[in-house]
């Protein structure tokens, strides 16, 4: 699994052969240039998600329910899920949390949307967790995330996300669950990995989590373009005449 957030993104990882494309609410850092994901809408997510699904010719694309979309009631959760499998064309919705959001779960399923859960490093919740740390290092919040996996199962949840988890706990959870888990962060041992594709192209240079892998460093290659674009207007080398058009010589005297 591999985040896209237009339609030429999708075109790559689509392209590129992953099974589940994740609009992810990461947008909001990587795209909007927020310093975190609370403040990406539902219009926000609906708007990109349909460019998304435009781009998408075979992978499955998860709608990542955004910040206060599906915590104030049932209702309002199921309403919003279905918008985004209604108007944005998503083929699931992924929700944060554990038990908490179990019964959610539950009622989205129940009205046939498929859900993908998300435990361990919560970006929704970063200010209640502190800031982007490991989660499940001690035994109490460790047994918390195993209950939080089989909750989320038990709700129908047809994948859970892993992410930012010791490989070990990740291993257990994986090995107690039935449904596929898809790491990020969490080691070796889920059935799945996914990654913010601006992080492993080398798109997003702000920071990098250790948990990435860039496989290009584009950021560096688009800058580099855009210097000798630049250069080459205020030398007058670009447009070449390869790059130019021309009319005919007697039309041209007419016009003298």
């Amino acid at each position: 699994m591999l985040t896209a957030y237009d339609y030429p993104s999708a075109r790559v990882v689509d392209s590129g052969g992953v099974d589940v494309i994740l609009v992810g609410d990461s947008l909001g850092m990587v795209v909007l240039g927020y310093d975190n994901t609370l403040s990406v809408t539902m219009e926000d997510m609906l708007h990109h998600t349909k460019a998304v699904v435009r781009g998408s010719q075979k992978a499955m694309v998860v709608f990542d329910m955004p910040f206060l979309s599906y915590h104030v009631n049932r209702e309002e959760a199921l309403r919003n899920a279905g918008r985004a499998i209604q108007e944005a064309g998503a083929q699931a919705v992924k929700l944060e949390g554990g038990q908490e959001v179990a019964p959610v779960v539950e009622t989205i399923v129940k009205a046939g949307i498929p859900v993908m859960g998300h435990i361990g490093l919560t970006p929704q919740s970063i200010h209640q967790l502190g800031g982007f740390k490991v989660q499940g290092k001690d035994e109490s919040t460790a047994r918390k995330m195993i209950d939080d996996a089989r909750a989320l199962e038990q709700a129908g949840a047809f994948s859970i996300v892993l992410e930012t988890v010791p490989w070990q706990l990740a291993r257990i959870i994986t090995g107690k669950a039935t449904v596929p888990t898809i790491g990020i962060g969490a080691g070796l041992h889920c059935d799945g990995q996914v990654l913010v594709t601006h992080d492993l192209l080398g798109i997003f240079d702000r920071f990098a989590p250790k948990f990435v892998r860039r496989y290009a460093n584009l950021y560096l290659e688009m800058v580099s373009a855009v210097e000798r674009y630049v250069a080459e207007v205020g030398n007058s080398e670009f447009p070449a005449p390869e790059h130019t058009f021309s009319m005919k010589e007697e039309l041209l005297e007419k016009l003298k």
